[in-house]
C-alpha cells in the first residue's frame, strides 16, 4: 500500500505542473495538440486525486455495515478514474482534433513571443514543454513501473500482460497506465508539432490531437474492464487457489475439501472460505483447534489472506 501511495503522489505534484504548462503553451500557439495533451494532464492530476481518496477509504477498518473493510473503495474510485476522468478527457482531445482537421487554419501559430529581450518563436515553447513534460513522465513511469515489477517477481507473474490481467492493486495499475499513456501521448503531440513545423500542414497537429484522444478512450475502456473484473468479486488464479487448498489438503487432519472460495475483498485482500471433511474421530473442540491452525498456515502462506471461514461438514 505503502508503494502504491509514494507512485501516486509523485504522479499528481507532476501531472499538475505539466497541466498548467501545457495549457501556457496552448495559449501560446493555438496548437491543438497541446491543448489535447492539457486535458489529458488535467485528466492525470484528477486521477491522482481519486486514486489518493480511494486509498485513504480503503484503510478504514471493518465495521458492522461493511465487515470485509472498505478496501473495494479503491477498485471504484479507480473505476471512476478509467470512466469518468480518461473518457472525458479522451472524447474532448478527440473531439478537438477532429474539428481541427476539419477546420483547419483556425488554431494559428502564434505570434513570436519576446522574453528578456529575445525573441522566442511559440513553436519552441511548446517543444521545451513537451521535453519537459516527457522527463516529468518518465520518472513517474519508472516509479510505477518499480512497484509492478515488484509485484511481479513477489507472485512469479511471467510479463506484463499476466499482471495486468492478474493484479488486484488497480492503483499502481491505473499510475502505471497512465504514466504509459502520457508518454506516448507526449512524444505523439512533439511529432505532430515538429511535423507541422516542418511542413506549415496544421493537420500533422491536428491528427496528434485525435489520436491522443483515441488513445486515452481505449485505455479508458481497458481499465474499466480490469475493474470491473474485481468489482464484482473474481477470485485468485487457479495456480495461487490450488496452492492454498494444498495447504488445507495436505492437512493430515482433514479428509476432504468439498468446497473452496478465495475472493478478493481489497486489493491485496484475500477472503477464503472452505466447507472441509475432517475426520471423523475428532471431537468438536480438535476440529476448532484444528481449523484455528489451518487459518494460521493460510495467513502464513500467504499475506494476502485476510479473512478465513472454515466450515467443517458433517
Amino acid at each position: 500500500m505503502a508503494g502504491s501511495t509514494s507512485v501516486v503522489v509523485a504522479a499528481l505534484f507532476a501531472n499538475g505542473a505539466i497541466a498548467i504548462l501545457k495549457f501556457l503553451g496552448y495559449l501560446a500557439t493555438g496548437s491543438p495538440s497541446m491543448l489535447s495533451e492539457t486535458y489529458h494532464s488535467i485528466s492525470d492530476t484528477g486521477n491522482q486525486v481519486f486514486l489518493l481518496i480511494g486509498i485513504r477509504d480503503s484503510k478504514r477498518d471493518e465495521t458492522q455495515s461493511h465487515p470485509f473493510g472498505y478496501g473495494k473503495s479503491q477498485f471504484f474510485y479507480s473505476f471512476l478514474v478509467s470512466v469518468m476522468l480518461f473518457g472525458i478527457a479522451g472524447w474532448e482531445s478527440a473531439k478537438h482534433g477532429y474539428d481541427a482537421l476539419m477546420h483547419p487554419g483556425h488554431g494559428g501559430g502564434g505570434e513570436a513571443l519576446f522574453l528578456l529581450g529575445f525573441e522566442i518563436e511559440p513553436v519552441l515553447i511548446n517543444v521545451a514543454i513537451l521535453l519537459g513534460a516527457i522527463a516529468f513522465e518518465s520518472y513517474a513511469f519508472l516509479k510505477a513501473n518499480a512497484e509492478l515489477r515488484r509485484q511481479m517477481e513477489e507472485y512469479e507473474w511471467s510479463g506484463l500482460v499476466e499482471a495486468f490481467r492478474e493484479t488486484s492493486d488497480v492503483t499502481t495499475l491505473t499510475a502505471f497506465t497512465e504514466d504509459t499513456v502520457a508518454l506516448v501521448g507526449a512524444m505523439l503531440a512533439l511529432v505532430g508539432i515538429g511535423l507541422t513545423e516542418l511542413t506549415g500542414n496544421e493537420l500533422f497537429d491536428a491528427g496528434a490531437a485525435l489520436l491522443i484522444g483515441i488513445l486515452l478512450m481505449g485505455f479508458a475502456i481497458a481499465l474499466a474492464w480490469e475493474n470491473k473484473r474485481l468489482l464484482i468479486g473474481e477470485s485468485v488464479p487457479m495456480d495461487e487457489e490450488q496452492a492454498l487448498r494444498n495447504i488445507v489438503k495436505n492437512d493430515p487432519r482433514v479428509v476432504h475439501i468439498d468446497h473452496f472460495r478465495a475472493s478478493y475483498v481489497g486489493p491485496e485482500k484475500l477472503l477464503v472460505a472452505l466447507d472441509v471433511s475432517f475426520d471423523p474421530e475428532l471431537d468438536t473442540e480438535e476440529i476448532d483447534d484444528h481449523i484455528s491452525e489451518i487459518e494460521t498456515e493460510l495467513k502464513a502462506a500467504d499475506e494476502r489472506v485476510h479473512f478465513v471461514y472454515i466450515e467443517p461438514e458433517l
